[in-house]
């Protein structure tokens, strides 16, 4: 299931000869707690965000997720699109409203130095509150074993992780067998592996995989009598921020050049996607399986915390190394208000 970038169906006649269309990349504390509540709820007749139920025990979970299932585990295949698929890139409406934040979680992390920006693609050595915060996604789908990135987050339960839309359901299907695990490296789960109850997404995804709402969610189960973010800690949000920032994205990719094993990081000036979305769009070489992770405005390297305002999400064949992640509107900012009141 590795990347093939030759592969797939033109676009159409037009722009045949151009491109080989874009394809999915790789495709707690009381002031948290009050800080997430306090988010400015979204605009009045925002669609609710879809749930699915997962089933599979933690205990389940815990013995099929080894660490060799999970080294072993591969990115979701990239799948070229085709012309009929124009009309989910198409520069559909993102519904915006006013821009709101919710603060990171309050955790005590070791301070850091700089690094380097812009960074096109590089393992992150920094440290700080997100080398916890972020980690891989493992789930089942279509028959076999896949990965995605994730990221915690502030929530009134203490328990929200975000991700990509195609990290939870896909081609039609939930994903099953779905887990978190926060600070992963090598095979390890040093933060433990976190087994979800509930996976989201946007209503826009769930219903015709629209590349502008690529965005998902899970909350997971307490595991050894503590809530996620209370062992880990979590980042904050914004929404409805605006184009044009200064972002840093992380992710686990694990198409090479990458094996999924570290944290990997971009970060530079981003710009609006002038082609088929609403995306914003990054200098980023990051590969399968960093889907989901997390796209940082305001981040600050000294505590590795940060406001999450998208996700990386998708890719254009002829377009190299250029990541695209979703606008974190009123459809996102639902999506976290469901997952955080579950």
């Amino acid at each position: 299931m590795r990347r093939t970038p030759t592969a797939g169906r033109t676009l159409g006649t037009a722009l045949g000869a151009l491109v080989s269309a874009g394809a999915l990349l790789f495709a707690g504390s009381a002031t948290a707690t009050a800080a997430a509540t306090a988010a400015a709820e979204p605009a009045a007749g925002t669609p609710s965000a879809a749930v699915h139920e997962q089933s599979a025990s933690a205990e389940s979970l815990a013995s099929f997720w080894t660490a060799e299932r999970m080294r072993s585990a591969e990115p979701l295949d990239v799948l070229p699109l085709g012309a009929s698929d124009l009309a989910r890139l198409g520069p559909q409406s993102v519904a915006k409203g006013e821009k709101s934040t919710v603060a990171p979680t309050s955790a005590d992390r070791t301070a850091v130095g700089p690094t380097a920006f812009p960074q096109q693609g590089g393992p992150w050595s920094g440290g700080g509150a997100v080398v916890q915060t972020s980690g891989r996604v493992f789930f089942s789908f279509d028959g076999r074993t896949a990965s995605c990135s994730g990221n915690a987050v502030t929530s009134a339960n203490e328990s929200t992780v975000i991700t990509a839309g195609h990290c939870v359901k896909y081609q039609g299907s939930w994903h099953t067998d779905w887990v978190f695990v926060p600070g992963y490296h090598d095979g390890q789960a040093p933060h433990g592996q976190w087994s979800a109850s509930q996976t989201l997404t946007t209503p826009q995804w769930e219903a015709s995989e629209d590349m502008n709402y690529d965005i998902g969610a899970a909350v997971v189960q307490p595991l050894n009598g503590s809530t996620l973010t209370d062992v880990v800690g979590g980042q904050g949000l914004q929404f409805n921020g605006g184009y044009n920032q200064d972002m840093y994205a992380f992710g686990f990719p694990a198409a090479d050049p990458y094996d999924g094993e570290k944290l990997i990081y971009c970060s530079g000036a981003t710009s609006k996607d002038w082609l088929f979305s609403n995306d914003h769009g990054m200098s980023c070489n990051m590969t399968g399986g960093s889907s989901g992770g997390p796209w940082f405005a305001q981040f600050d390297e000294g505590s590795g915390t940060g406001l999450q305002a998208s996700v990386n999400s998708f890719g254009y064949v002829f377009w190299p190394n250029r990541m695209f992640g979703p606008y974190f509107g009123n459809e996102a900012q639902s999506l976290y208000q469901t997952a955080q009141n579950s």
